[in-house]
């Protein structure tokens, strides 16, 4: 029975053009997985609007945020 080569050792056998490709790869995989590992919340968003709840219901509210954003175009 064949016994496995280490990843190590198989990329040294590499030429180095491929050796290369081998890195982008990984960095990418890296990059990749990186990006999915994100910050849990933090809301500290919350309460920002709440100067307005007095006078404005929550549907009110809503629609006046959607003017505020068409507004910023």
């Amino acid at each position: 029975m064949q016994e496995r080569k280490r990843l190590e050792d198989i990329i040294k056998e590499l030429p180095e053009d491929l050796r290369k490709e081998l890195e982008d790869f990984a960095r990418f995989l890296w990059e990749k997985r990186r990006k999915k590992i994100k910050e849990k919340p933090k809301f500290d968003w919350a309460g920002a609007l709440s100067d307005f709840a007095d006078k404005f219901t929550s549907v009110e509210l809503q629609h006046k945020i959607s003017d505020w954003r068409i507004d910023e175009k």
